[in-house]
C-alpha cells in the first residue's frame, strides 16, 4: 500500500516535472536575478563589455526613494486605485443585469466584451479624438451645458485631466472582462436559493445583498485583487498616451514607467530599475494582503 502510494506521488512529480522547469526557466529564474540586480551596479555599460554587477548593497534603493520622479509616479500610481471600486461595482451592476433570460441577451454580453479585444493602438487612436478639444466629450459637455465653447480643452493636454483621462480608458478596457467573471460567478449560485428566498417575501434588494453578495466574495476577491494589481502597475496607456513622458508636467507619471524609462529608456540602468520594481512589487504585496485581510474579517464577521 505503502509503495503504490509512493508510485503515484512519483508518476504526480514526473507529470509535474516538466512544467516547473520551465517556469523555474521562464518565471522564477528572471524573478530572483531582477531582485538580485536591485542591490547591484549594472548599467548597459556593463553588459555591453561583459562586465557582471557590483553590489552595492541598499544604495539603488535610497537612490530611488529619494528621487522625486519616482515619489511623483507612486502618488500617481496610488491615485490610478481610484478606478478599482468603481469599475468592480459597474461591472457587477451590470452583470448582474444581463444574468437574465431575454431575447438578444448574448449580444449585450458581446458587446460589452468587445473593448477587451480591441488593441491598445487602436483604443487609443479612438480615444484621442474623444479627448481632444473639438471631440465628442467636450461636445456632449458643452450640449448638457457644462461649460461653453470658449472652455473647451483637450483633455489628454491638461495637467489637471490628463491621469483621469487615461482611468477612463482603462476602465472602458476592463470594464467587460471583470463582467464576464461576475457573470460567471452570479451563473454559478443555485437558483433554488433566490426562489426560496422569494416565497419567503425577500425584495429583491434583499436577496441581492443577502444571497449573491455573500456567494460572489470568493469573486468579487479575485476581481477585486486582479484590478488592483492592474492598476498599480499600470504603464500601456501611459506609453501609449504620452509616448512615454508621463506629461503634461508628469501628471501621469507612473511607478513602473519610471522603472520602464530606468531600464529601457535613456538610462539602462538596470539596478536602479529593478530596485524600483522591487519597491512597487512591496506596495503591490501590501494592497493584496489588505484585500485578503477585508475578506477575512468579513469572513469572521458572519
Amino acid at each position: 500500500m505503502k509503495r503504490q502510494a509512493w508510485t503515484t506521488t512519483l508518476a504526480a512529480y514526473a507529470f509535474l516535472a516538466p512544467a516547473l522547469v520551465l517556469m523555474g526557466l521562464f518565471t522564477f529564474y528572471p524573478v530572483l536575478y531582477g531582485a538580485y540586480l536591485g542591490f547591484t551596479e549594472y548599467t548597459a555599460a556593463n553588459l555591453g563589455s561583459g562586465a557582471p554587477p557590483r553590489w552595492v548593497g541598499g544604495q539603488n534603493f535610497a537612490l530611488v526613494l529619494r528621487d522625486p520622479l519616482f515619489q511623483t509616479g507612486i502618488v500617481n500610481s496610488l491615485k490610478y486605485l481610484l478606478v478599482v471600486p468603481v469599475l468592480q461595482i459597474a461591472s457587477l451592476a451590470v452583470a448582474v443585469l444581463v444574468n437574465r433570460k431575454l431575447p438578444f441577451i448574448a449580444l449585450f454580453r458581446a458587446g460589452y466584451y468587445i473593448p477587451v479585444i480591441t488593441s491598445i493602438s487602436l483604443a487609443a487612436v479612438m480615444w484621442e479624438w474623444v479627448f481632444q478639444k473639438d471631440g465628442l466629450l467636450n461636445w456632449s459637455l458643452r450640449l448638457v451645458g457644462f461649460f461653453n465653447q470658449g472652455g473647451q480643452f483637450n483633455w489628454l493636454l491638461n495637467e489637471h485631466t490628463a491621469l483621469w483621462a487615461i482611468m477612463l480608458v482603462t476602465f472602458w478596457r476592463g470594464f467587460g472582462y471583470y463582467m464576464v467573471l461576475y457573470l460567471a460567478g452570479l451563473q454559478a449560485i443555485p437558483g433554488e436559493l433566490e426562489e426560496a428566498a422569494t416565497l419567503d417575501g425577500a425584495s429583491p434588494w434583499q436577496r441581492f445583498w443577502r444571497i449573491t453578495v455573500p456567494l460572489m466574495r470568493p469573486t468579487l476577491l479575485l476581481c477585486s485583487l486582479l484590478s488592483t494589481i492592474a492598476a498599480i502597475r499600470v504603464l500601456e496607456e501611459i506609453l501609449v498616451f504620452t509616448g512615454g513622458t508621463g506629461g503634461p508636467l508628469n501628471s501621469t507619471y507612473t511607478a513602473l514607467l519610471y522603472v520602464y524609462n530606468k531600464s529601457l529608456g535613456l538610462d539602462f540602468n538596470y539596478g536602479v530599475a529593478s530596485a524600483a520594481g522591487l519597491l512597487i512589487a512591496l506596495v503591490g504585496f501590501g494592497l493584496s494582503y489588505l484585500n485578503f485581510r477585508i475578506t477575512r474579517e468579513d469572513r469572521g464577521e458572519r
